[in-house]
């Protein structure tokens, strides 16, 4: 039964380091926080900045900047109509553009 550490250490790479040894540094986070890319792309879209739009687009999948850019737009509605005193619907008619409802 004691061989089967000693086998182990000799299959895995991460096992073969002195036994005082510190672990490897583990790599800084790949992944971008889908939140941070979206703020940046409509931002980017807002200032006519293509450039910095495809480099935010390129951060996260498709999926999670259209989860993203859904989010910061609800967000962003909800706080103009605050401000507003109006109904979401109302601003976001405003928004676009669009005629009054109740008209």
């Amino acid at each position: 039964m004691t061989q089967v550490p000693e086998r182990l250490r000799r299959l895995l790479p991460f096992a073969r380091r002195p036994a005082g040894a510190a672990p490897p540094a583990r790599p800084a986070r790949q992944g971008h926080n889908l939140f941070e890319a979206a703020a940046v792309y409509v931002a980017a879209c807002a200032e006519d900045d293509q450039g910095r739009a495809e480099e935010a687009a390129n951060r996260v999948s498709p999926g999670a900047l259209s989860f993203g850019v859904n989010e910061l737009a609800c967000r962003a509605l909800i706080t103009l109509a605050r401000e507003r005193n109006e109904p979401p619907l109302a601003v976001a008619r405003s928004l676009l553009g669009l005629r009054d409802e109740s008209a």
